[in-house]
């Protein structure tokens, strides 16, 4: 038996807008954050570099939906995207009527792989996109950037040296800098970091310039998203 609301309409009834999910994925490389952008083989030249999205498959839940995008079209794996905002502006897909339902993910850039069709883009430096992919970006830098504002490397994109992921106080000041697109004093940072911060208790070795101390975030190393 088909169930009718007050009005006398099904849910056939109704128009169904197309669910999309699309997908900022943000690292840090030659000292700037950057995202990663995608190429769309079909599209036309100016509106080819975009983020990695698709649209919802019958039976498939948003977070398999963007893994299956990530892993097709930037050959990108095992990350743990964190759902960030709908985007529902009935005009931002001119193909119809598109949710999108964005995402932020953190790597470090040495998971990007580097092909034709992938190219990391400093956050400063993103070209026109279309749809609404550069609010996308915006949104997720924001919250990227809130999440590096009292902790220290909370998705874990130091690229420490060291076995152990321990790491130095300046390695972690260039990547909060990086982050949040300036400097950052470094007796300022060192006040509001070292209270998250363990001493190991050793020097950084094979190194340029003198060894300095070795830390750790509390409660184990950094990793990677």
């Amino acid at each position: 038996m088909t169930s009718l609301d007050p009005t006398g309409r099904s849910l056939d009834d109704y128009p169904r807008p197309s669910v999309a999910v699309d997908t900022a994925v943000l690292t840090v490389a030659r000292g700037a954050l950057c995202v990663l952008l995608v190429r769309a083989p079909d599209a036309e030249p100016s509106l080819a570099w975009r983020l990695p999205g698709t649209f919802l498959h019958v039976g498939e839940t948003l977070a398999d939906a963007v893994t299956r995008s990530l892993r097709q079209k930037a050959g990108v794996a095992d990350l743990h995207p964190q759902q960030l905002h709908v985007f529902d502006d009935p005009a931002r897909d001119d193909r119809g009527r598109v949710l999108s339902v964005a995402h932020l993910a953190v790597v470090r850039a040495d998971r990007v792989p580097a092909r034709d069709g992938n190219r990391l883009v400093p956050v400063a430096d993103v070209p026109a996109l279309p749809f609404d992919h550069g609010a996308i970006i915006g949104f997720a830098v924001t919250a990227l950037r809130e999440r590096y504002r009292t902790a220290p490397d909370p998705s874990g994109l130091v690229d420490a040296a060291e076995p152990d992921g321990s790491f130095t106080l300046r390695e972690l000041r260039l990547v909060h800098e990086a982050v949040a697109g300036h400097r950052l004093p470094p007796d300022a940072f060192r006040r509001t970091m070292r209270h998250h911060l363990t001493e190991t208790g050793r020097t950084s070795t094979g190194r340029r310039g003198k060894p300095a101390e070795l830390y750790r975030r509390r409660g184990g190393p950094s990793v990677p998203e």
